[in-house]
């Protein structure tokens, strides 16, 4: 009886350690055959997946035995958690393990959006010389940052970016204006439309609720300045891309880098195809070497001792 079915890629050690306890069925591509994975799971306790499997009601029925559910990951918006808390069924997130790879990335990225020089390799190689097109390229320092959503990954890229020297604006319905963090974290907490106003870049790590399907929206990307940059590294639906797509087209936006979609794997056809001064990447900025290591072996930990516990 196979006790763990994982279904997305995990770092091998971290498979290793749990074949060393229980039966164990690793196939990185099952979630691309649902008949698969679901008779795989007819004796599983425990599954272990990142965003592409769709752990839903019905996938659900056809693991009576399963007590585990490992996310290689924070978000679980592909989790039916209704249907797992009315199984009983332990949901574990590997909260925090991939946050230092997420702020590096935002980091990179407004740096890279503000700067613009690193998209003229093709050029150069070609024995071009487009200095004049590219001397026009900003500097972090000094420039205004707006982090909407102040959890542990916002605070990670506010302290990344204090190190460049720019100012930090911040935006948190959830943490109250008197609490000492924004003090601490040296940031001026405002409203979100004075935000997206005010900053020369914008950052989004919030997760996707009814409250913030749509919350860059053709309205309030219209509040931002002309030459301001955004970055979405957080959910697919926090920003609405056709919006975003007619922003950059119209020179109205300086730039923006997108590493989560509405729809995902991105469609053919999609609004944002061909858009400038847009750097698209496959929903990646939490996934390095070194953040796989650190998800896998903490998922795989945390699973084992779940499953001493059923």
């Amino acid at each position: 009886m196979r006790q763990i079915v994982i279904a997305e890629f995990m770092e091998e050690a971290a498979v290793e350690r749990l074949r060393a306890v229980h039966p164990t069925l690793y196939d990185p591509r099952l979630f691309e055959d649902p008949a698969a994975l679901r008779a795989a799971l007819g004796g599983a306790q425990a599954l272990i997946v990142r965003n592409r499997t769709r752990v839903d009601a019905e996938l659900l029925a056809s693991a009576p035995g399963l007590r585990v559910l490992g996310r290689l990951g924070v978000g679980l918006y592909n989790i039916d958690l209704t249907a797992c808390r009315a199984r009983r069924i332990d949901v574990i997130p590997a909260s925090g393990a991939n946050a230092d790879s997420v702020a590096e990335y935002v980091i990179l990225a407004i740096g890279q959006l503000l700067r613009g020089a690193f998209q003229a390799t093709g050029d150069v190689a070609a024995g071009a010389w487009p200095r004049e097109r590219h001397i026009r390229g900003r500097e972090m320092g000094g420039k205004a940052l707006g982090i909407v959503g102040f959890g542990d990954i916002g605070r990670r890229v506010a302290r990344l970016a204090s190190a460049f020297g720019m100012r930090i604006l911040g935006h948190d319905p959830l943490l109250p204006a008197t609490h000492a963090l924004w003090e601490e974290m040296r940031t001026d907490m405002v409203p979100l439309e004075e935000l997206l106003a005010r900053a020369d870049a914008v950052t989004l790590h919030v997760p996707l609720t009814p409250e913030t399907r749509g919350l860059i929206s053709a309205e309030r990307l219209a509040l931002m300045q002309p030459d301001a940059v955004l970055v979405n590294a957080s959910r697919g639906g926090v920003v609405e891309e056709a919006a975003l797509a007619a922003a950059l087209r119209a020179g109205r936006l300086g730039g923006a880098a997108l590493d989560v979609f509405e729809v995902e794997p991105l469609p053919a056809g999609s609004p944002l195809a061909g858009v400038p001064n847009l750097i698209l990447t496959p929903h990646i900025a939490g996934a390095t070497v070194e953040s796989n290591a650190r998800v896998s072996s903490l998922i795989a930990a945390r699973v084992l001792v779940s499953l001493a516990m059923c």
